[in-house]
């Protein structure tokens, strides 16, 4: 059978990690052995990660096929393994970055439907290992995982982080008079996902409107902010995954506050977005509120601290004024909670 036809049924659980396995960590700087938290990696029942710091920060996500990807969109884009692979790392990565931390090790389980293409489980893990070292998580590894089959593609990565020494950023401790800061970008995964959905042709996509696509194909989450952050003296911090607004309540909430947004502010973010839009006839603005999975961090700082390279302010933190409820304001007026539920949506 030609090596292009290969499915995973073709192939023994040894054979496929075999295939696998060289792929893992193989643009680390040091020749592809791990950052040196990885003291065993694949190949034993378990791997051993170290952890100097005596505490682990956890996260774990899922992507499930048709749920949270296709495999051919509605533009003709047909989501690559490599896809996959980077968005899942991306997304856990993520998540400890908003902590203040720094991600160490991932285990990775991967549910695959018989038909699968061998080439396409290879680009999957390719695009896991370029995703940890083009974001500049050089100090994570990929310590182990799980194959499975399954009726449908399904990946869950569980993430290990340190914080080497330092207390985490919450989302409870955003007080009045702080400011209100965003890294990275808000909007362009959702302006992305509407091209996928119902954008003109992908062969037809400028190479601007292009780049915005990949940003729901291949998000940038900003993996240096969450430590600067951390070390500038951040109150509170999280990854915005389901939006600015739906996340900032989380965040309000955790905190006892309300979030006040500079719509000024809101209107530069729109600035990039502005082509997606009238490609689409949609109101960019409402992706910058309601659109997740960009990965940003939406973080408060106290008046007087300078914000770290790469955060902008974007508002302040208000008190709870008598009977009011915890939320986000847009000068000053309750803004609705829009963004992505898992469930509802």
């Amino acid at each position: 059978m030609p090596e292009s036809h290969l499915t995973v049924a073709g192939l023994s659980e040894s054979e496929l990690l075999a295939r696998i396995f060289p792929r893992l960590n193989n643009l680390h700087p040091n020749g592809g052995a791990a950052a040196s938290a990885l003291l065993l990696g694949p190949g034993d029942d378990a791997a051993i990660v170290a952890a100097p710091d005596g505490r682990t920060v956890v996260s774990i996500d899922t992507q499930v096929q048709d749920q949270d990807f296709r495999l051919v969109w509605r533009n003709g884009y047909r989501t690559t393994g490599f896809d996959v692979g980077w968005k899942a790392a991306a997304q856990n990565l993520s998540d400890i970055n908003a902590m203040g931390a720094r991600s160490t090790a991932m285990v990775v389980s991967l549910t695959l439907p018989p038909e699968t293409p061998v080439s396409w489980v290879e680009d999957f893990a390719d695009g896991l290992s370029h995703a940890i070292h083009d974001l500049g998580a050089d100090g994570c590894s990929v310590a182990g995982g799980d194959l499975g089959r399954g009726r449908e593609l399904a990946v869950t990565v569980a993430i290990l982080g340190t914080l080497a020494g330092q207390q985490p950023v919450l989302r409870s401790g955003a007080r009045p008079g702080h400011t209100v800061a965003l890294a990275g970008t808000v909007g362009h995964a959702a302006a992305g996902l509407a091209l996928l959905e119902s954008g003109p042709a992908v062969d037809l996509l400028s190479p601007a409107l292009r780049t915005i696509m990949d940003r729901q194909c291949r998000p940038l989450p900003p993996l240096a902010a969450g430590p600067a952050a951390l070390a500038s003296g951040a109150s509170s911090m999280m990854d915005i995954s389901d939006g600015l607004v739906r996340d900032g309540h989380r965040l309000a909430a955790a905190s006892g506050i309300v979030l006040n947004l500079d719509p000024a502010a809101l209107k530069l973010l729109t600035e990039p977005l502005a082509a997606a839009a009238d490609a689409v006839d949609a109101d960019p603005m409402a992706w910058v509120l309601g659109g997740g999975e960009d990965h940003g961090l939406l973080a408060t700082f106290p008046a007087d601290v300078q914000l770290p390279p790469g955060f902008a302010a974007i508002g302040s933190v208000e008190a709870l004024a008598p009977t009011e409820s915890t939320g986000v304001k847009i000068a000053g007026r309750p803004a609705d909670t829009v963004g992505w539920d898992h469930f509802a949506d």
